[in-house]
C-alpha cells in the first residue's frame, strides 16, 4: 500500500492551462457576437452603400460605373444643400433650448427642494416613451388649423388661428414636438451625473458658506460638463437625421414641408419613391460627413474651452 502510494505521488500531473490562458481565449468568444452583428449589420451595409454610391443607372446602357460624379452632383444639388442649412438652423435653435429645460429640470430635481420629486421626474420623462410617431400625430392634431383645440379656441374668442403649420412657423412648431420628446431623456442623464458628485464637495461648500446659486455655478455645472457634452453629441446627431417628424407632418402640410425639407427625409425620398437607389446612397454619405463634422467641431470646441 506504501509503494503504491508513493508511486501515484512520483506520477506526473497533466499540466492544465493556466487562469491568464484561460482568460485570454475566453476573451475573444465574449467579444465575437458583438463583432459579428457589427460587421453584418454596419459595416456591411455601409460598405453597399458605398459601392453603390460610385455607380449611376441609365436608360441606355443600364447601371455604368461614375465614380465620384455623384458626391460633385450633390455638392452641387440646391435641394440637398437647402435640407442641410435648414436642419443647421433647427440645430442651432432647438438642441440649446432643449439642452437649458433639460439642465433646469435636472438641477431643480436635484436640490431636494421639489414636492413629489418622483412624480414630477416621471412626468417629465414619459413624453420620451411615447414613440415618435405617435408623438407626431398628437401634435399635428393640436396643431391643425381646422380642428386642432388652438384653433377652435381662437374662433370661440374671435381672434385668428394660429397658423403652426404654415412656412414660417413650421421650424418652430417641429422644434417643440423634438423638445417635448427628448427634453426629459436628456434631464435623466444630467440628473444622473450629478448624482455621482460627492456629498463631501456639499459639505465643503456649505462651510465656507456657500449658497445655493453658488453651489450649482461652482460645483454643479462644471461635474455636468461631461454629461453636457454626452448630450449634445446625441443632439447633433439627432438633428441632422430629422426625418420622422417632417415626414408625417408632410401629410397634413404637403405645401409646406416637400419631399427635401431635410437631408433624411431627402434621400429617403430618392430611394424609395424616385428608385435613384445610387444617388440616395450618395446622400446618405455625405450626410454622414456632414454629423461627423459637426460632431468633431463640438468635440474640438469643448476640448478647447477645457483647456483654457
Amino acid at each position: 500500500m506504501a509503494a503504491t502510494t508513493a508511486a501515484y505521488a512520483k506520477k506526473p500531473r497533466r499540466a492544465g492551462p493556466s487562469p491568464r490562458r484561460r482568460s485570454g481565449s475566453a476573451g475573444p468568444l465574449f467579444v465575437a457576437p458583438f463583432l459579428i452583428l457589427f460587421l453584418l449589420l454596419f459595416l456591411a451595409p455601409l460598405g453597399y452603400a458605398a459601392y453603390l454610391s460610385l455607380f449611376q443607372e441609365q436608360l441606355i446602357g443600364g447601371t455604368v460605373f461614375v465614380g465620384l460624379d455623384n458626391y460633385v452632383t450633390a455638392l452641387k444639388d440646391p435641394q440637398l444643400l437647402h435640407g442641410v442649412g435648414r436642419v443647421a438652423l433647427f440645430f442651432l435653435v432647438q438642441v440649446p433650448l432643449m439642452l437649458l429645460l433639460a439642465l433646469l429640470f435636472a438641477l431643480a430635481l436635484d436640490s431636494g427642494l421639489l414636492w413629489l420629486a418622483r412624480v414630477i421626474r416621471l412626468g417629465i420623462f414619459v413624453p420620451y416613451a411615447v414613440p415618435s410617431v405617435v408623438a407626431t400625430l398628437m401634435w399635428g392634431y393640436l396643431y391643425g388649423p381646422d380642428f386642432g383645440p388652438f384653433a377652435q379656441l381662437s374662433r370661440n374668442l374671435d381672434l385668428p388661428a394660429p397658423q403652426f403649420l404654415s412656412e414660417g412657423w413650421m421650424l418652430g412648431s417641429l422644434a417643440n414636438i423634438v423638445t417635448w420628446e427628448f427634453v426629459g431623456y436628456n434631464m435623466i442623464i444630467l440628473y444622473a451625473a450629478l448624482r455621482t458628485i460627492p456629498h463631501d464637495l456639499y459639505e465643503a461648500a456649505a462651510m465656507d458658506g456657500a449658497g445655493a446659486w453658488r453651489v450649482a455655478w461652482s460645483i454643479k455645472l462644471p461635474a455636468l460638463r461631461p454629461a453636457l457634452l454626452l448630450t449634445l453629441l446625441f443632439s447633433v446627431i439627432g438633428s441632422f437625421q430629422l426625418f420622422n417628424e417632417p415626414s408625417l407632418l408632410m401629410k397634413i402640410a404637403p405645401d409646406v414641408i416637400s419631399s427635401s425639407y431635410t437631408a433624411n427625409l431627402y434621400a429617403y425620398s430618392l430611394a424609395f419613391t424616385g428608385q435613384q437607389v445610387n444617388y440616395a446612397a450618395t446622400v446618405s454619405f455625405l450626410l454622414g460627413l456632414v454629423i461627423v463634422i459637426a460632431s468633431y467641431a463640438v468635440l474640438l470646441t469643448a476640448n478647447r474651452r477645457r483647456e483654457k
